[in-house]
């Protein structure tokens, strides 16, 4: 425990002092870093992706779309960006303080503490670094002991590519995370479940610093009866496969128009048979640890439901094999808790009115997905129910454009990053009022008495 307190200490330290050095804030540093995290993740790409199939098994492709390229564009967006992103923003100063001017400065929070999980390991740790580095903040970053492998080859070759001072990794397990929480830092940023966000939430209440909180929830998949259902199953199958469904966007349940429930339910296990390929050794990513595997067999074998697909769980490999469900119990922890692999759950609705009220009934979740041809159904969605974010028609993409913002609402998270919203999210905007010494009006100044009380009413 001593240990723990002290290397907790020793970080934060360490990077306290790089940002109250002022060498984070210039626009050059900022590039200089952002450029760094694009060089490690493309001159590293095979022992990063090394370290990932070590970990849990993800095929080398899917690692390097998932995990890595997303990052280099992430990073190569804000680097070409940030010094526009950092210019003062002039605004209207109000009648009574013309001939005043008013503007705001974005600045760095300062110390950062980045907390990040094992289901993306790399992308994860890494895409919230470029909004605190673009931002002009320090960090001190907390992979995720769940992942070994990964975390100790960020731990090597973070130093090797960013300001050792100003990015500092620390492995270790929530006892880490623990002491890492005790110190002052400006801002706290955390991936991963909601209810370990609470926690982190409370802990960073504590010293006042602001959070940024990056959940979960059960991300829910309409189908309404006009959408093409071929290609609907296509995507959600591949939505729900990535990374053996450990995605904090995956699409969680599928509440489907009963006159296209059979052939959606027939097309997602064509999907599910072709995406496997014939040898699914080679396709499948592991499960992350017993504990985790067990869960998700306690979520199958109390569902309620009828597998109609898969169902199996191999402990020796770590492997769920992708499962369709339909009709589980709605009370059931399957349809309660986040399932975080590869089942999936389909119900039948009467109308997607009907789907809107089951998801307006539960907390928000992080992600919606609608598939549908009608504008009108597509509104009427947006407009009824809430969520981090949408898309229509596919799932998962709508992470990957760098000026959408990307987070959460309500149980599903707390703040935004991405782009310029990552950038704002790591900065304060301070507002600055510049007044000229003349004119300087005296009936602003007491003792005021009707004449003067006459003039401010016409001019407040």
């Amino acid at each position: 425990m001593a240990d723990t307190a002290r290397v907790a200490a020793q970080a934060y330290g360490t990077v306290r002092s790089a940002f109250s050095s002022g060498r984070t804030r210039p626009a050059q540093w900022r590039v200089t870093q952002l450029r760094g995290i694009e060089r490690l993740v493309t001159e590293k790409e095979p022992e990063l992706l090394d370290a990932m199939a070590e970990d849990f098994g993800k095929p080398r492709a899917e690692a390097w779309a998932s995990d890595l390229a997303p990052v280099v564009g992430w990073a190569s967006h804000a680097r070409r960006r940030v010094r526009r992103w950092m210019r003062p923003r002039r605004t209207w100063p109000g009648i009574t303080n013309v001939p005043g001017s008013a503007w705001t400065v974005p600045e760095p929070r300062g110390a950062v503490l980045v907390i990040s999980p094992w289901n993306y390991p790399v992308q994860l740790a890494l895409a919230p670094l470029v909004s605190v580095v673009s931002a002009g903040n320090a960090a001190v970053l907390k992979p995720s002991e769940l992942t070994p492998a990964t975390s100790a080859a960020l731990a090597r070759l973070i130093p090797e590519y960013l300001d050792p001072d100003a990015v500092v990794v620390v492995e270790g397990d929530a006892e880490v995370a623990g002491a890492l929480l005790e110190h002052p830092f400006d801002h706290v940023f955390f991936t991963g479940s909601t209810s370990v966000g609470r926690i982190v939430a409370s802990a960073a209440a504590r010293q006042l610093a602001t959070v940024t909180l990056e959940l979960g929830g059960k991300s829910p998949v309409l189908v309404a009866s006009d959408a093409d259902v071929e290609v609907a199953a296509r995507r959600i199958t591949w939505g729900k496969l990535l990374n053996a469904g450990q995605t904090c966007i995956a699409p969680d349940y599928v509440l489907v128009e009963r006159p296209v429930a059979d052939r959606l339910v027939e097309e997602l296990g064509r999907s599910i048979e072709q995406m496997e390929g014939p040898d699914p050794a080679r396709t499948r990513t592991r499960i992350v640890d017993d504990r985790h595997l067990r869960r998700l067999e306690g979520l199958l074998e109390g569902s309620g439901g009828t597998v109609v697909r898969g169902g199996k769980v191999d402990h020796a490999e770590r492997w769920v094999e992708p499962t369709v469900v339909v009709d589980p119990d709605p009370s059931a922890p399957i349809m309660q808790d986040e399932i975080f692999g590869p089942i999936l759950p389909v119900l039948s609705v009467g109308s997607i009115d009907e789907a809107i009220r089951f998801v307006a009934e539960r907390p928000k979740p992080l992600s919606l997905y609608l598939f549908t041809k009608s504008r009108q159904v597509e509104r009427s969605v947006l407009e009824h129910t809430s969520s981090g974010g949408v898309c229509v028609n596919h799932v998962l993409m709508h992470i990957l454009p760098p000026e959408l913002p990307f987070g959460g609402v309500g149980d599903s998270g707390l703040g935004a990053y991405h782009g310029r919203a990552g950038f704002e999210e790591l900065s304060h905007r301070k507002p600055v009022l510049r007044r000229p010494f003349k004119p300087d009006l005296p009936f602003v100044y007491p003792p005021l008495d009707e004449k003067k009380e006459r003039i401010l009413r016409r001019v407040l």
